[in-house]
């Protein structure tokens, strides 16, 4: 398990939901890659209106029924790591931005190992026994 804390580097990739890398969805193949080089996490957040460099502005609002709204990949890890990331983003965007960010880890820490494997909550719903 990757061990963060301190000084780090936020990697923000901010493309449409309808991108395709493959026939695949371009924020799914952004987080898988990361996973594979061992960086720290990546999570994908859906927006709910926006615009980019084409200037169409893109919304969840009923008459436009949810047409190819943004969506940020944010992937945290050592400036190294992330630096290191950063040649196979330039494979993949083709129509995107990709925003670098110093932060402070404050706390990094994953779901204890359960009897029934990782992630695996107790009946109650409560955290991991």
């Amino acid at each position: 398990m990757t061990r963060l804390t301190g000084s780090a580097l936020r990697l923000t990739v901010l493309v449409g939901e309808n991108d395709t890398w493959h026939h695949r969805p371009l924020y799914s193949e952004i987080v898988h890659r990361a996973h594979r080089e061992g960086l720290a996490g990546a999570s994908v957040f859906r927006g709910i209106e926006g615009f980019g460099a084409s200037s169409l502005i893109h919304t969840t609002r009923l008459l436009s029924l949810s047409e190819d709204l943004p969506v940020a990949v944010v992937v945290v890890d050592t400036e190294e790591r992330v630096r290191a990331f950063l040649p196979q983003l330039d494979e993949l965007v083709t129509e995107g931005l990709v925003i670098l960010d110093d932060c402070e880890v404050i706390r990094y820490a994953g779901r204890e190992e359960t009897p029934g494997g990782p992630g695996v909550r107790d009946p109650e719903g409560g955290k991991p026994s």
